[in-house]
């Protein structure tokens, strides 16, 4: 008999009943992103100005940013609220992910997911903190450097957002290749030792990938390329050690099936 649970009490549910379930879900999540943005719209400003620090910091002394659309004063910070609020809400998001397809999952599926689901965010926030604390300072410092004789570095604030965001956003994706990797090798569609033989594919991929999601720059690229890799070793290691326990497991059945 299946250990498989079933997604209500009294019995399965109607496909009309997932999608009012699936609904309600996405209302509350949005409900969330509303909420966090109506909390911190009034820092808005303060907000925009945390993220330009790294940029704001390196401008030559008296220098500023400018605002070539009469409208970014207002628009830009409340741009960056909205993503902040988006991002901030990641984890409630996940959880609502997570408790509408729960139900539908063996137990051991459930034991492996939520460590998956939460490491899934922690990585997400930890390519932004990348981005931020480590990327941020030298590639802003690196540009106003290496500005001609004679032009003034002053930097649209909608133009620095952008670059911002996009750094932000490829990051945060970058840093979710352990839990990519992992699941490809627990599910069988990959062997560790495929990936390994596979390697140098995977250092010219990284480097594509830095240079599709990131400035046309080398040195921007290569930020986000080299801890892709790592990363991507970082998977394999934890795949190794999932496809160990499965084999054991395997083995011990094998024993208790002989048994008998």
């Amino acid at each position: 008999m299946s250990n498989k649970p079933k997604y209500g009490s009294g019995g399965e549910l109607t496909i009309v009943d997932h999608l009012i379930e699936l609904r309600d879900r996405i209302m509350k999540s949005l409900a969330a992103i509303l909420l966090l943005f109506l909390s911190l719209f009034y820092f808005s400003n303060d907000i925009y100005t945390f993220v330009a620090t790294p940029l704001m910091s390196v401008l030559p002394e008296n220098m500023g940013m400018i605002a070539i659309d009469p409208t970014s004063p207002f628009f830009a910070p409340f741009k960056l609220t909205f993503y902040v609020s988006l991002f901030l809400a990641a984890p409630y998001i996940l959880y609502q992910l997570w408790s509408f397809i729960a139900p539908g999952l063996y137990q051991n599926e459930k034991a492996l997911a939520i460590p998956l689901f939460i490491s899934s965010v922690l990585l997400f926030y930890a390519g932004i903190a990348f981005a931020y604390y480590v990327l941020f300072g030298f590639v802003f410092a690196f540009f106003v450097s290496v500005a001609p004789e004679g032009i003034m570095v002053t930097p649209d604030i909608n133009s620095f957002l952008s670059f911002a965001l996009a750094i932000f956003f490829a990051f945060g994706l970058a840093f979710e290749i352990p839990i990519a990797v992992f699941l490809l090798i627990w599910v069988g569609i990959v062997e560790p030792e495929d990936l390994t033989s596979k390697r140098p594919y995977v250092v010219v991929g990284c480097f594509v990938i830095g240079m599709l999601l990131t400035p046309p720059d080398p040195f921007t690229q290569s930020m986000l390329a080299l801890p892709m890799w790592m990363l991507f070793e970082v998977g394999i290691v934890f795949g190794r050690l999932i496809k160990r326990r499965q084999k054991a497991k395997e083995a011990e059945e094998e024993k208790a099936d002989d048994a008998q």
